[in-house]
């Protein structure tokens, strides 16, 4: 099923650093923001990150992601996916991120999951010329990974921020 990203990315001129998925889930396609699905680690990991309390709503996610320097997108456009399955993924079709990279002092890039960072290589590299580093998949489907374990590999974004 062809599916549309439908919401924007999270910046502003003070943002430092970008993260990127996939692709929203259905969940978060429903919500109109990023990683909403209730089992979805994102959140508890960046707030571990940043020493925050998590707000359980989108504006006041938008806005602690904001306060803190964190921009956030996704790789993609537009694909063919299954569900929230990124190994289903087929015809995608690659998000511009340039006008962030033109608005914000962006000091990194991220993605989240190893399809964001396979086609962040692939389709967003070669335009953009900025090398993102590749964090493991918060999603509930990653649970080879622990909290703890993304809470450690997530904290490269702090010392980006700092």
């Amino acid at each position: 099923m062809e599916v549309t990203h439908g919401f924007g990315p999270v910046y502003d001129t003070h943002s430092r650093v970008l993260i990127l998925g996939t692709m929203p889930s259905p969940k978060s396609r429903e919500a109109a923001f990023y990683y909403m699905h209730p089992r979805n680690r994102f959140w508890p990991v960046l707030g571990a990150v940043l020493e925050c309390p998590v707000p359980e709503d989108v504006p006041g996610r938008r806005r602690m992601a904001l306060a803190y320097g964190v921009a956030l997108w996704d790789v993609l456009k537009r694909c063919d996916i299954r569900g929230a399955s990124d190994a289903s993924i087929r015809n995608p079709v690659p998000n511009d991120i340039r006008p962030i990279l033109d608005a914000a002092p962006i000091r990194a890039v991220f993605t989240t999951g190893a399809t964001a960072a396979k086609l962040y290589r692939r389709l967003i590299l070669p335009v953009c010329g900025v090398e993102a580093l590749p964090l493991p998949s918060p999603s509930p489907a990653n649970c080879a990974r622990s909290f703890e374990e993304l809470v450690k590999a997530y904290r490269v974004i702090g010392t980006c921020l700092s």
